[in-house]
């Protein structure tokens, strides 16, 4: 009697779903691909949300409070997180899931700030780290193993389970990676520049070979002024860009106003930090990062004044 109450008690603690917590809706996305079934995820970041001015509530912390991990992405992205772990009293792991990740080289033929070609200082609010490292796919799998890592810790019971939901994930990662590399390389290097709504794709530039030149810095907080502007119009036109983009988080009325001053062509809708509402076409980080690749292929692959 006491063994059958006892597999009784195994099983339905092996049935719970684990409360976990990510800091916004790339990473949640990541998780729930990793612990499936196993966990039950809250992202406190939703989608088409900007984490870079994120707000958290009382209901956050309780969300926090009441999680056994918490996902982060680390690298300053979530500068609004010790603030709300304190509030929320939770004691629990927190999961930094960019651990291991190499940030990317700042080369001036690569990366270029359209505000530092300005001669104006970019404000950055996440320090001297970019922390988007989720836009080279590689990156991603080292995000998969940590988030594996931490699971197969909270919950030993599924670890073939979840080890075995990594290893399928990370295959699709390094699939979409290999396909990237080939439809970028199929473009003229002297076509792959393009203006973009905010710093968000250091990681992208440095792994797949295109020129990003941001209208604002690392995070979103500021826009920039008419005189600006101008002379962002003047670069576009003196590094011939191919493309301009907006992205899902960003006003995009300066962008617009930008491309029909300087002639460049609106390329389409880019998504850096955050996913689209459930249903949509990028509600997954592997759906997100396709459509971003095939938004800018096919941007820059027509003449920008054509």
């Amino acid at each position: 009697m006491l063994m059958t109450l006892l597999c009784v008690a195994a099983q339905s603690l092996s049935a719970q779903s684990l409360p976990v917590v990510a800091s916004f809706s790339v990473l949640a996305d990541m998780v729930r691909e990793v612990g499936g079934p196993h966990v039950e995820v809250f992202s406190l970041v939703g989608p088409n949300a900007d984490s870079h001015v994120f707000d958290p509530t009382p209901a956050d912390a309780k969300r926090i409070a009441s999680a056994k991990l918490v996902f982060v992405n680390g690298l300053g992205f979530e500068g609004w997180l010790d603030r709300l772990v304190k509030a929320s009293g939770y004691r629990g792991p927190i999961v930094v899931v960019s651990k291991g990740v190499s940030t990317p080289p700042e080369r001036a033929d690569e990366h270029v700030s359209a505000r530092a070609a300005t001669h104006k200082p970019v404000q950055h609010t996440h320090g001297a780290l970019d922390p988007h490292a989720w836009q080279n796919l590689a990156n991603a799998a080292l995000y998969v193993q940590t988030i594996r890592d931490a699971l197969i810790a909270a919950m030993p019971m599924h670890s073939a389970q979840l080890n075995q939901r990594a290893t399928d994930y990370i295959n699709r990662i390094q699939s979409l990676d290999q396909a990237t590399k080939v439809r970028i390389a199929a473009v003229a290097a002297e076509r792959r520049r393009v203006i973009t709504s905010h710093d968000a794709f250091g990681y992208f530039a440095a792994a797949y070979g295109v020129t990003f030149y941001p209208l604002q810095g690392l995070a979103t907080a500021s826009e920039p002024s008419a005189a600006e502007i101008v002379r962002i119009v003047d670069q576009i036109k003196k590094n011939k860009v191919s493309a301009i983009f907006t992205e899902n988080i960003s006003d995009p009325r300066v962008l617009e106003r930008i491309a029909q001053d300087s002639g460049a062509k609106v390329g389409g809708r880019l998504y850096a930090d955050a996913l689209t509402e459930p249903g949509t076409a990028a509600d997954t980080y592997l759906k997100m990062f396709e459509r971003n690749v095939t938004t800018i292929v096919e941007g820059i692959s027509v003449k920008a004044h054509e």
